[in-house]
């Protein structure tokens, strides 16, 4: 059983990252993390494998080589080998060649599982695993509140307010885990050892015969970016007798108040 995990570093969310307004882009040159969903479905695939004899568990990831410092904690707890894809003209990559970069890799290495976060906490796109599933031609079960094999199958459980929905679908697949999946494990002293030892493969675009540029292929730029305008400071109304009558005033005022009927 080999088992790929689609890994994103991001801006850590106890931070305020800012984006620049020349780029488009958001700085990351501060606190960065490896994802928690992505996390989230390291240890729904270390979990996969358990007790199964010669399963794998690589990490794939697409960024700058300085990624490694988040990929590493995967491999503390215990993945097996992780790949970055690092290449100058993925500055900036929309969702459609970050989805051809990741596919690239899942199809080189030959996986038979491939799990993944259901949306960013940076992008909240929410569309890789549909992308890649699309690309290799893989079944894509996403937003799983709950996931098992059963040899070749892959069954899951999608859990939404109005319904529960069971899926199964044959190898090889991929999978997308929510945030009702267990948090990560914590890493001990031996896999932090072995992580930091780990020699972690960097592949370029042109490793992956992929071109940045070719615009025949689904691709979207940033054509223009503004500050969001500064939020105003709301009206407040005291709970004194007038209070009700300058309620429903502002809702009036908002047409928030249902019209009556002549």
């Amino acid at each position: 059983m080999r088992i790929a995990v689609l890994l994103k570093e991001v801006p850590d969310t106890y931070s305020d990252p800012e984006m620049s307004l020349e780029t488009g882009l958001t700085d990351r040159t501060g606190d960065v993390v490896a994802d928690e969903v992505g996390e989230r479905a390291v240890e729904a695939a270390l979990r996969l494998t358990e007790g199964v004899e010669g399963a794998v568990v690589d990490v794939i990831s697409v960024g700058p080589e300085s990624v490694a410092g988040s990929i590493r904690k995967a491999i503390a707890m215990g993945a097996t080998d992780a790949y970055i894809v690092s290449d100058d003209a993925l500055v900036g990559a929309d969702l459609t060649l970050t989805a051809e970069a990741l596919a690239a890799v899942v199809a080189k290495n030959g996986y038979d599982l491939v799990v993944t976060g259901a949306a960013s906490s940076d992008g909240g796109g929410g569309v890789m695993a549909s992308l890649v599933g699309e690309i290799l031609d893989y079944p894509a079960l996403t937003n799983l509140t709950a996931m098992d094999l059963d040899g070749s199958t892959v069954r899951a459980t999608q859990a939404g307010d109005g319904a529960t929905v069971e899926f199964e679908a044959e190898l090889p697949a991929i999978v997308a885990v929510s945030d009702e999946f267990p948090d990560a494990r914590f890493p001990n002293f031996k896999g932090l050892m072995a992580a930091k030892k780990k020699e972690l493969t960097t592949l370029s675009l042109a490793d992956l015969a992929i071109d940045a540029e070719d615009w025949n292929r689904a691709r979207s730029i940033m054509v223009s970016i503004e500050r969001r305008p500064a939020r105003e400071r709301g009206e407040i109304i005291d709970g004194n007798s007038q209070a009700a009558a300058k309620l429903v005033d502002f809702l009036q005022d908002k047409d928030l108040l249902p019209r009556s009927r002549a």
